[in-house]
């Protein structure tokens, strides 16, 4: 069975120094996130979102569906003027709102209203089957095989950061 990156390699082969192995499996968890993203950018244009959106409403969602600017420009690694644009495409949309807080009056907070969440709901249910349709080819344990190896990889990275 022949997948792109075994083309790409033979056309590189003898033409620089690599590791061959190594190049595929990079290059393969390259072309594989590269599809990933192109597939939940396409699954999120079905319920009319753009990325940007979805990973602020899933911030939301993660903290209870209420959460101030500054924790998710923290989260998001946005500017504080950033996160404002975003919050008031959001918010012009109907998706979020912004609400004084009770304990102090400076504070605001953003909430996901009700079509943001079902919103939001509609998203994550078209990724999840973007998602398991990509993993689909894997039996059970290869699946449990190739997280873990993973899980390795990515472990190794962020210990020597």
């Amino acid at each position: 069975m022949e997948d792109s990156v075994d083309r790409h390699l033979a056309r590189w082969r003898g033409k620089a120094p690599y590791d061959e192995l190594v190049e595929g499996v990079v290059t393969r968890m390259q072309m594989l996130v590269k599809h990933l993203s192109q597939t939940k950018a396409a699954a999120l244009a079905e319920v009319g979102m753009q990325d940007f959106e979805f990973e602020t409403l899933h911030r939301l969602e993660a903290h209870g569906g209420s959460a101030t600017p500054s924790v998710l420009a923290g989260e998001l690694m946005l500017s504080p003027a950033g996160m404002t644009g975003r919050l008031d495409t959001l918010e012009r949309s109907g998706l979020i709102r912004r609400v004084r807080s009770s304990d102090d009056r400076r504070r605001v907070d953003v909430e996901l209203t009700g079509r943001g969440h079902e919103l939001w709901m509609e998203a994550m249910e078209i990724r999840a089957e973007v998602e398991s349709g990509m993993i689909a080819a894997l039996s059970p344990g290869d699946r449990v095989t190739l997280d873990g190896l993973l899980k390795q990889l990515l472990h190794n990275v962020e210990s020597t950061r």
